[in-house]
């Protein structure tokens, strides 16, 4: 048994302890390959295969090279290792990307703890995505830092330039975020970061499947001196699961970096173009809408520095939707036009001193609208638009980041000014406080507050099924949470309770069943709720099984009342977001190998909606029924391909996210990849 082990050897490539002083491996100024008996702990191998060695050597001896790299993630001002933030951070690696049976960055946080997504149409056309209860206008998303939250609506916040395969990992933040996210973050934040580095030379996926489905994506990068370019395209299209449903997507992200030793710089442009029917999408009496829309996204982000880090950053988001609520257009009912421009420029100064790290900084946002449905009426018509409006909004921030022993904190306050507000500056403080009970346990507690400015829609959407409120208030939230965190090399995992409450809260409220749908602020909101979430590896248990054997659980259970601040609005108006959310959800994910290089991943969800909705033909309100998806991936991994099949709500469930829009049945999806290392 012995001299079996001793046959099968790999090599572990530490990459990143640089932010360890003491770190042997920091002080050697270079990557440490370091050979290991079959992948086990240092401890138990012999010392003839612990000397180091050069990648070289290591390619041509056949031993297999892993990379073990620490996490970091945002979840403050400045960055930090996962395992040493505060809050309770969900991060969604490129590894479970790759395993997962999804098409999009929506289906991916299907299978996230008090994560709601509302899917309208299917495969990355159109999902609202919420945080705790919170409405898809609730939550900041952003790409590598900059907020592409959209103003005219959080329909249209996941129209994004980016394929999946660009992706590095996500990071998911919940509860009001306003210090690390921007005022936006009223809920919390979601964080897209992208591939830095050029892990592979080329890559090319083809997939096919039911509904007429096909995919096409390629890749390709270049690693010239201190440049990194990296491109990536993908185009996906079906016909649909019912009538009106098709869609066609291209997506194109263009990404270079200048690295130096102590500097920095990155660039993005992305194209993304989405054309769909949208089947019932925004009001029941239409089953024939239909949705086109482009988004162009570039920035520009630095960073220098050591001790005192500059990191300034540059962004601009346009968003096209030419929207029919008559596919085709109709006489009677005109197309909508609109075009929303974000530009921004934000400035973190960070410093390292013995107290901790210490952020100061701003960020200037810009927003404007130009429609022939949103805005005021301007005095010289634009093409297609005839009504536009512009705000200004300014941050500032400072943040403090402090840790001794066992005990570490961050706190913080953003300044905010908004232009279309007549108050000069709002304030919303955070302060996060964890202790760490033994390495393997941590105990923590997080309060903020946050904002988030209604949308072009909530203030001006007005047709013959809605009207929007030109003097609506921004909503405000404060939350206090208190959980722990647990992590060993067996298991890892979180539990929390957390309290919310929202004052101002905009909602859509529809007087009767058919009456127009109007926009208000109208209540006082309270959430409450815990979430329940661990993780453990099977092979650590049963040594007999191959390693990436885990199997990872969660339930998150929310509350919510509201109080109404106007007496003209009665408790009987349906609420069309406010209180339509996620009470209940279990999740269930199982991963583990099959033979050699095949693998299956199976991901199942249990969920339980409170609220109601307006049934398409018969025009009355039921309410939403709980229902369980069980969807599975199969992956054989050959050599420099993999083949994979996708079979998406296996038992065929009939259910609803949104409204009345039935969502897709069984779904079968084939395909291969292929990487060029």
């Amino acid at each position: 048994m012995k001299q079996q082990i001793l046959n099968e050897r790999n090599a572990f490539r530490f990459k990143r302890f640089a932010r360890k002083a003491y770190s042997a491996f920091n002080s050697m100024h270079k990557v440490v390959n370091i050979g290991v008996i079959a992948g086990f702990m240092l401890t138990f191998a012999h010392k003839a295969e612990t000397s180091a060695q050069t990648t070289e050597n290591i390619k041509h001896s056949g031993m297999d090279i892993q990379e073990l790299e620490e996490v970091t993630v945002t979840a403050s001002r400045a960055e930090m290792l996962l395992s040493e933030a505060i809050q309770a951070v969900t991060v969604i690696t490129r590894a479970e990307i790759e395993q997962s049976p999804v098409q999009s960055i929506q289906d991916l946080l299907k299978y996230v703890s008090g994560t709601d997504v509302r899917q309208r149409g299917t495969n990355g056309v159109q999902s609202d995505i919420s945080l705790r209860g919170g409405t898809s206008d609730q939550i900041a998303i952003l790409l590598n830092g900059a907020n592409l939250s959209n103003p005219q609506t959080g329909h249209y916040s996941f129209d994004i330039p980016i394929n999946l395969s660009d992706i590095e990992r996500l990071e998911i933040i919940q509860g009001p975020s306003a210090l690390i996210y921007g005022a936006s973050a009223f809920s919390g934040g979601i964080n897209i970061i992208t591939k830095k580095s050029a892990d592979t030379k080329a890559s090319f996926k083809l997939e096919g499947g039911m509904h007429a489905l096909y995919d096409i994506e390629a890749s390709g990068s270049l690693q010239a001196n201190d440049f990194t370019h990296q491109l990536s395209a993908g185009y996906t299209a079906s016909d649909g699961y019912m009538e009106n449903s098709d869609y066609k997507i291209f997506n194109t992200l263009w990404q270079s970096r200048l690295k130096k030793e102590n500097s920095s710089i990155n660039f993005q442009l992305g194209f993304n173009d989405k054309k769909y029917g949208a089947n019932t999408f925004y009001s029941p009496k239409f089953l024939n809408q239909y949705d086109d829309t482009q988004t162009i996204f570039t920035s520009i982000r630095g960073e220098s520095g050591d001790k005192l880090k500059v990191i300034p950053q540059i962004y601009w988001d346009r968003h096209y939707d030419t929207f029919d609520l008559v596919r085709g257009g109709s006489p009677e009912i005109p197309t909508n036009y609109h075009r929303s421009d974000v530009y921004g420029f934000n400035l973190n100064l960070q410093y390292t001193s013995p107290i901790g790290v210490t952020n100061i900084g701003g960020e200037f946002r810009n927003e404007n609208i130009l429609s022939n449905v949103l805005g005021n009426e301007m005095n010289k018509v634009r093409g297609k638009y005839t009504k536009s409006d512009n705000r200004n909004n300014i941050s500032y921030f400072i943040e403090q980041n402090f840790s001794y022993q066992s005990f570490a904190l961050s706190a913080g306050l953003l300044v905010n000014n908004n232009t279309s507000l007549e108050e000069d500056f709002h304030f919303y403080p955070s302060a996060n406080i964890s202790y760490k009970i033994v390495p393997s346990l941590r105990i923590y507690t997080s309060w903020g507050k946050a904002m988030r400015m209604p949308t072009f829609t909530d203030l001006y959407y007005k047709t013959s099924t809605h009207r929007g409120n030109p003097d609506l208030l921004p909503e405000e939230s404060e939350s206090f949470e208190i959980g722990l965190k647990f992590k060993n090399h067996m298991m890892s995992g979180h539990a929390n309770t957390f309290y919310m409450q929202g004052t101002d809260i905009i909602d859509w409220i529809q007087r009767s069943p058919g009456a127009i749908k109007e926009s208000m602020n109208h209540a006082v909101l309270d959430k409450i709720g815990y979430e329940v979430a661990f993780s453990v590896s099977l092979n650590e248990i049963f040594t007999i099984l191959p390693a990436n054997n885990k199997l990872s659980t969660s339930y998150t259970y929310l509350h919510q009342t509201k109080e109404e601040e106007n007496d003209n609005v009665a408790s009987r108006f349906e609420s069309t977001y406010a209180m339509d959310y996620l009470k209940h959800k279990v999740t269930i994910q199982l991963d583990h190998s099959i033979w050699k290089g095949l693998s299956a991943y199976w991901k199942f969800r249990w969920q339980d909606r409170e609220g109601q909705y307006e049934q398409s033909q018969l025009l009355k309100i039921s309410d939403y029924k709980p229902y369980s998806i069980l969807d599975l991936k199969f992956n054989w991994k050959f050599k420099s391909f993999n083949i994979f099949t996708t079979l998406n709500n296996i038992f065929n469930t009939g259910y609803v996210d949104f409204g009345s829009i039935p969502q897709a049945g069984f779904w079968f999806m084939g395909g291969i990849n292929y990487l060029l290392n």
